[in-house]
Parts: C-alpha cells; sequence; structure tokens
C-alpha cells in the first residue's frame, strides 16, 4: 500500500478490486448525486493563509475528545456493509484505528460484532445506533454497547426514510437482490473479490441477528434490519437514550443550527455535522456550510464533530478552522480496507496524518489548539448566509 501516495489512488485500486455493484454502492449517492460534488466543491470557497517567520519544525497534531487524548483530529466513520468490499472489514478498521490512536465507529448497518469490537479496541471504539421500529431492539442494544466497554454511542437522526439512491436500483442491489446478467457478468471481472464472495458469501448483520426469528439465514436477518429500519428517530427518542446510555452521547446527522441547540439541551455531550455523505437528501447544503453557524450557536457546550467531503488534509485543516472539534471520514478508509485489508486502512490514516502536519507547518500553525478562522479566506456571500459570529479576523474576500 506505500506506493498510494493520495487517497484517490486508494480509491483507484479499490475500484480495481471490486466489481461494480459493490463499487458503486461506496461511491454512489442519491438520485442526481449533486450532494456528493456539493461536499466536496464547497471546500474550493475556502483559502488558507499562511504564516510565515514562525518556528514549525514540528507539529503538534495530539486532539482532546471526551477526556482522551488522540493522536490525531481524524477518525473514521460508520460505514455500512463494510464487510462486503472485504470480509471482516469492520474489525480491520477497528485495527487500524486502534494502531493510529484515533476513533474508529462501527456502523449499525455494519457487519462485526458489537462485543468483537470491545475486546479489540474498547478504548477507540464507538457505536453507531440505527434506531429500530421495535424500540426495545435499540435499547438492548444501547445495553450491549455499555457491557462491551464501548465509551461513546452516536445516534444518527438522518435517516427517517431510504433515500433513491439510483445506482443501487440499476444495479439491483436492492432487497431483495434483482442483479441482472450484466451485473453478474461484470463481478466475473473481479477474480479476487469473487473468490472471497465464494467462499464467505454475502456478510451478515451480525449485531442483528440475535433479534430475528430463530435460525434465520444471512438473507432473512437482511430482511428483518429491512423491516426494522429506518424509522424517524423523534427528540423524545433521543431524550430516552440519553437517560439509558452512561457514556459519551453524540448526535449525528445535524445540520441547523437550532437542532444543534437543541442538543444541548437534551444533555448531548457532542453532534457530527454531516449530511450522510451525500446519501440522503440531494438538496442538502454542504455541511462545511454550515459548520460555522453551528459551531457559533453551541460554542464549547458540547463537541462539535464534522464528516461529508473530506478527501485530503486540508480540508480536514478547513473544518478545524471553522469550529469542529474533531472530523471523520468514510469513503476514503474503506477504499483503503478494499484495496488492502488492515493495510490499507492505515494507510489512508496515514495519507491523512502526513497532509494534515504538512498543511498545519505550512500555515505556520504548530498544534491543533492554534487552529481558527484567523487562517482562513473565504468567500464573502458564504460567509453572510451561513457564518454569524465568526471572530473579525477572518479574511474575507469579496
Amino acid at each position: 500500500m506505500e506506493h498510494a501516495i493520495n487517497i484517490d489512488d486508494l480509491r483507484r485500486l479499490a475500484k480495481r478490486r471490486l466489481p461494480k455493484i459493490a463499487y458503486d454502492f461506496i461511491e454512489g449517492g442519491l438520485e442526481d448525486e449533486r450532494g456528493i460534488a456539493r461536499n466536496e466543491r464547497a471546500f474550493a470557497k475556502f483559502d488558507l493563509v499562511p504564516r510565515y517567520g514562525l518556528e514549525v519544525s514540528s507539529c503538534d497534531q495530539s486532539t482532546v475528545l471526551f477526556g482522551r487524548t488522540y493522536a490525531g483530529p481524524l477518525g473514521i466513520a460508520p460505514t455500512g456493509l463494510a464487510g462486503l468490499f472485504r470480509a471482516g472489514a469492520d474489525l480491520m478498521l477497528a485495527e487500524a484505528a486502534k494502531t493510529a490512536n484515533v476513533p474508529f465507529i462501527m456502523s449499525g448497518t455494519g457487519t462485526g460484532l458489537i462485543e468483537d469490537l470491545g475486546r479489540l479496541a474498547p478504548e477507540h471504539g464507538w457505536y453507531q445506533l440505527y434506531v429500530a421500529r421495535d424500540r426495545w431492539i435499540s435499547e438492548d442494544m444501547i445495553r450491549r454497547v455499555r457491557d462491551a466497554g464501548l465509551s461513546t454511542l452516536v445516534v444518527t437522526v438522518d435517516v427517517p426514510l431510504n433515500s433513491k439512491r439510483e445506482r443501487n436500483l440499476r444495479n439491483g442491489f436492492t432487497r431483495p437482490l434483482k442483479m441482472t446478467m450484466k451485473t453478474k457478468l461484470e463481478a466475473l471481472l473481479h477474480p479476487v473479490w469473487m473468490a472471497e464472495y465464494l467462499r464467505t458469501g454475502m456478510p451478515l448483520f451480525s449485531n442483528w441477528k440475535q433479534y430475528a426469528p430463530p435460525g434465520s439465514s444471512t438473507a432473512e436477518v437482511a430482511d428483518f434490519v429491512a423491516e426494522q429500519t429506518p424509522v424517524p428517530v423523534l427528540w423524545r427518542d433521543v431524550e430516552t437514550y440519553r437517560r439509558l446510555w452512561p457514556g459519551k452521547l453524540v448526535i449525528k446527522g445535524i445540520m441547523h443550527a437550532e437542532d444543534a441547540v437543541r442538543c444541548v439541551a437534551l444533555g448531548a455531550d457532542g453532534i457530527m455535522v454531516s449530511n450522510h455523505g451525500g446519501r440522503q437528501l440531494d438538496k442538502s447544503p454542504a455541511p462545511i456550510e454550515v459548520l460555522p453557524a453551528i459551531a457559533a450557536a453551541v460554542g464549547d457546550k458540547l463537541s462539535v464533530m464534522f464528516d461529508s467531503g473530506i478527501r485530503r488534509g486540508s480540508d480536514a485543516v478547513v473544518a478545524l478552522c471553522l469550529g469542529a472539534k474533531y472530523v471523520f471520514v468514510g469513503r476514503a478508509t474503506l477504499y483503503g480496507v478494499a484495496a488492502g485489508a488492515t493495510a490499507g486502512a492505515t494507510r489512508a490514516l496515514d495519507i491523512f496524518r502526513d497532509e494534515i502536519g504538512r498543511t498545519m507547518m505550512q500555515m505556520g500553525a504548530p498544534d491543533i489548539r492554534s487552529l481558527g478562522p484567523q487562517f482562513l479566506s473565504w468567500d464573502l456571500d458564504l460567509s453572510r448566509r451561513n457564518a454569524p459570529g465568526l471572530p473579525a479576523d477572518g479574511m474575507r474576500r469579496s
């Protein structure tokens, strides 16, 4: 994996290994996929302004989040069905995060077990809860997360219903599967992946199996999950989970300042500003566009985190300058694990760490704590719309 010098190299390696039906699941959004393009394009509105004549022979990336010191400000976001791209991918991602000393969030539609994550990486593993139609299932999952020794529960609120992911529909990647002959034949062009798939089969939604009818097959467990999710998450649900969960509680999918303030009132420890990687509402603004207003609205009352659209270390630095306390990536580490298992995921994290360090040293920022809007030059119209309350030392261009 050392020959991959940026995340796009890992993307190409993943695309080469995976059949189209699997690669499109990672890469795709919904409808016209404008949201994905906007997530990435929005970062171009922000420029980083370097300061020189400063001592920058080293850069301290250590970041304190929820009382724990991590080696860097970038962790691994939850990504569903990871086991389809590489058998055992969830725990490979967890291992990479543990080695790098950053957090890993296991997806609520992941294929690894909560209990295995607790054994492998209790100090780095978080769990994402997708609320079930039968609420007792969600409450029992919270108990399991607690008993596994994980520190942080992430409740995702931005999936009230399934979105229209047109790549998946065209590929027949639905419940039940309706794959065309063309899709099946194309998969034969990826023999390494195909051999693994024939050996292991479709991955199991492991955390849901015990709630499905006894003796359910892998496909029947998937059908059960499809019956149970998604459902809208109401504020009263969040209030219930806050009462049940003794650890740190993060609400993921926040895109409006008033919702962020509501999370403060409900006792959340953190929020994640995210539009689900452009996979739920195609007309959504990019999270980086709304981040400043949200950060200003809640101040230090909770930890503001961020995902969606980060493709370079410099993107992560922009988000940190705009008020994020921590950032997460999803597709990038999926590319890595698909291309090269644990080593590939580790390489993705190494690339980001290197790029963040180089960017900060070039800027004249000695550590994460020094980052702020004073390093930014941004679009005037954007700042008027979405960044009330930013310090006046931020540079604006018309």
